[in-house]
């Protein structure tokens, strides 16, 4: 067996299927390419088939992003692995990752099928996605409810049939650690030949055991965990990916010599542009990413810090890639400086993405007297995921007080063209709000409204979140600025843009998978 553990991200495909966590295509070109430099050795794209958006999705991140495989989901459907085939094309390392479910519970009630029923089209779909590339992998979906006898007859299928890996997913949380490294010993006993193939793993965190539970199987001879940035995705979401690098990297001793590929300063920039894009903030108490994760507030914990941080650090800030100095530059500082420090901050911006990231940088140094790490990487997201939307906000004027009704002046561009109205409401970003849905005829219903200050002080940048409804989609829009007021616009507008997005995309029905 091969010493190190692959890691499959699907960040893209199960991560994007977090209610509100949909991302359109730049998007997932600028995340698919911050993955690239995290080293995954695999990306799962999307879901060719779910719709044209997924589609030209996994199709431009195949041509795009040249060092991870490309994979493309498919149910065991032909259109399904003819649709996918399609999309990973023009990667340079195409993969098609085909899944049936195989427990008594899904053959009952979702598929209606009979055991030799879904053993003939695993054959099948494997055959057929052997037809298209080289690199094809099979799941048995909800295996860890699945008969284990009935696992291994389908997994014999399959690895006949041509898989090259097969995965083994935990569909809804419900296993745990010995259970489940137990599984995996017995079909890795138990299927003929079993060493022709990478035996994967996929859990979610119904329980708060994914991350647990990946690691056990990897001891009884995993060789691939599938994971998502943040631990995002259906439900409580999946195995982290910072979690299972860092515990594999931090506990050699317990990790059997078994290591990643990830570079692990990426892990951090990674994390903060997921965030960015999709609105949605770590907990404050989340392993490795969150804010609180080097945190010190204790005064023996400060104590022992200050004298050696190994003390109460099991890894440094800087391993993870969070810088923890301040960055100290201003409104004199050039380009080549501020490009400087992009780079000790491991940020890749180049172009007009760096032209639009510096012009931000000179505004916010006119506005605060000292700029932070994190300032800089908000900006660098902030303009990173810039796209060419149907609604641009280009300004906004704020009238408020204890003496006078909250009023909002908004200009925007509209479908290219400039318009603007004035509107008033119980507050300013209720005024805001009211201003923009006017310009733009928005019929969704706003749900949540959250501001995190960026970094600390009375000057720090807000990075405001809005959550918005319209006809059962839920999509989330983040705005950075530092002014409040003008992220809650930038937010409000990004969530408008998305929804639109969304109403351009083909096929109601998206199907779900593993």
């Amino acid at each position: 067996m091969s010493e190190k553990i692959q890691i499959f991200d699907t960040t893209l495909r199960d991560g994007e299927q977090s209610p509100g966590c949909s991302m359109n295509l730049s998007e997932k070109l600028a995340l698919a390419r911050q993955l690239e430099k995290l080293g995954v050795d695999v990306i799962e794209a999307g879901f060719p088939i779910a719709s044209e958006g997924d589609f030209e999705s996994v199709r431009q991140v195949a041509e795009a992003v040249r060092g991870p495989s490309i994979c493309g989901l498919a149910r065991t459907g032909r259109a399904d692995v003819e649709r996918a085939a399609a999309a990973v094309e023009p990667a340079a390392r195409p993969r098609i990752h085909t899944f049936i479910a195989t427990s008594d519970i899904h053959l009952k009630h979702k598929l209606r099928m009979s055991r030799a029923e879904v053993l003939e089209e695993v054959v099948r779909a494997v055959e057929q996605a052997r037809g298209y590339v080289d690199d094809v992998e099979f799941s048995a979906e909800d295996a860890t409810r699945s008969d284990p006898d009935y696992l291994v007859e389908v997994f014999s299928a399959a690895l006949e049939a041509g898989a090259t890996t097969l995965n083994v997913p935990d569909t809804v949380g419900y296993t745990t650690p010995g259970e489940y490294g137990a599984l995996m010993a017995t079909l890795l006993e138990r299927v003929p030949d079993s060493a022709r193939a990478v035996f994967s793993v996929h859990c979610h965190n119904d329980l708060g055991l994914a991350v647990s539970n990946s690691l056990t199987a990897v001891q009884a001879g995993a060789r691939q965990i599938e994971c998502t940035v943040n631990g995002i995705g259906e439900r409580a979401g999946n195995a982290s990916l910072e979690e299972i690098v860092m515990a594999l990297r931090v506990r050699p001793d317990q990790a059997q010599g078994l290591d990643t590929g990830i570079v692990a300063s990426e892990i951090y920039p990674s994390s903060r542009l997921l965030s960015s894009i999709t609105g949605v903030q770590v907990q404050l108490n989340k392993a490795i990413v969150g804010d609180n994760a080097f945190a010190h507030e204790a005064g023996i914990h400060q104590d022992g810090v200050l004298k050696a941080a190994i003390t109460y650090e099991i890894m440094t800030p800087e391993s993870i890639g969070r810088a923890s100095n301040e960055l100290v530059l201003g409104k004199h500082s050039g380009r080549h400086a501020f490009k400087d420090r992009l780079e000790e901050l491991g940020l890749r911006v180049d172009g007009d993405e760096f032209e639009r990231s510096f012009r931000r940088f000179k505004d916010l140094a006119d506005a605060k007297k000292v700029i932070y790490n994190e300032d800089i990487e908000a900006i660098v997201a902030d303009s990173v995921v810039a796209v060419d939307d149907r609604f641009t906000l280009k300004g906004l004027t704020i009238t408020s007080g204890d003496a006078t009704a909250p009023r909002a002046s908004v200009e925007m561009v509209v479908d290219g063209e400039s318009c603007n109205t004035v509107a008033t409401g119980v507050g300013p970003v209720d005024a805001i709000f009211a201003a923009i849905t006017e310009l733009t005829d928005t019929q969704s219903e706003l749900i949540r409204y959250q501001v995190h200050a960026v970094t600390a002080g009375l000057d720090a940048q807000g990075e405001v979140s809005v959550t918005i409804e319209e006809g059962g989609r839920r999509v989330i829009g983040n705005g950075v600025h530092e002014d409040v007021m003008v992220a809650s616009g930038k937010a409000y507008v990004h969530a408008i843009n998305k929804l639109e997005w969304h109403k351009k995309r083909r096929g109601a029905d998206e199907p779900k998978g593993i």
